[in-house]
């Protein structure tokens, strides 16, 4: 093997690729917070089982979870395009991500409503509650408990997705340790790092994940 290891560039631009690290969050998070409003929209208007809307958000889930998140960003960057709808690679980024958390959060979210009883929203309104109330009480805390993991699981998922963008041009963490490799040469060097940047994001989600899940839901478990 006669390749020889430089790292001294990588070390130099360290402080550029924790700033693309922060990016790719940003994005993710972003993109993860409109997937869950969303997401939510698709399961209620799924489950209302009213026709004239329910195909809408069937096709949207399907496209979703079937179809390769390349081809939906491709499709927010150049098929948009088509149509004369030009996005900078940021908004590409955010709207891709979006449309996929969102169709796999429907699911996610109308699994975990019908994982509640029936009769539990029947003694509750017997009881008095309001509808509103029923849902804040009693079916969305339970909802939220039985959602929570695969919630941090598509938030690593959109962690690692947003890597993609490096193909519309965006300068997150993929974007940027591709443009440094190409100007210095160090390859292997910079992904490898990258590598590890990505790894410390996830690893961080994850501890992040169970404490919260250790603060708001360890009674539940008792």
């Amino acid at each position: 093997m006669d390749y020889t290891f430089h790292w001294r560039p990588v070390i130099r631009r360290l402080p550029e690729l924790l700033d693309a690290g922060l990016t790719t969050m940003e994005v993710a998070v972003l993109a993860m917070l409109i997937g869950i409003v969303l997401g939510l929209m698709l399961a209620f208007v799924r489950m209302s089982g009213i026709r004239s809307v329910t195909w809408l958000a069937t096709a949207w889930i399907e496209i979703a979870r079937n179809t390769p998140a390349l081809l939906q960003l491709f499709f927010f960057g150049f098929g948009l395009g088509a149509y004369g709808i030009h996005l900078s690679p940021y908004l590409i980024v955010v709207c891709a991500l979006s449309f996929n958390n969102a169709g796999y959060l429907a699911e996610t979210f109308r699994g975990g409503f019908q994982a509640v009883p029936d009769t539990q929203i029947k003694a509750a309104r017997s009881l008095g509650m309001t509808f509103s109330q029923t849902y804040a009480r009693i079916v969305i805390p339970q909802v939220m408990r039985i959602v929570y993991h695969p919630m941090t699981n598509q938030m690593v998922w959109s962690v690692l997705m947003s890597s993609l963008g490096m193909l519309v041009g965006f300068r997150e963490l993929s974007g940027e340790t591709q443009f440094m490799a190409s100007k210095t040469f160090r390859i292997f060097e910079f992904f490898a790092v990258t590598a590890i940047i990505y790894y410390v994001i996830v690893k961080l989600i994850l501890g992040g994940s169970k404490l919260i899940a250790w603060k708001f839901f360890r009674h539940g478990a008792d």
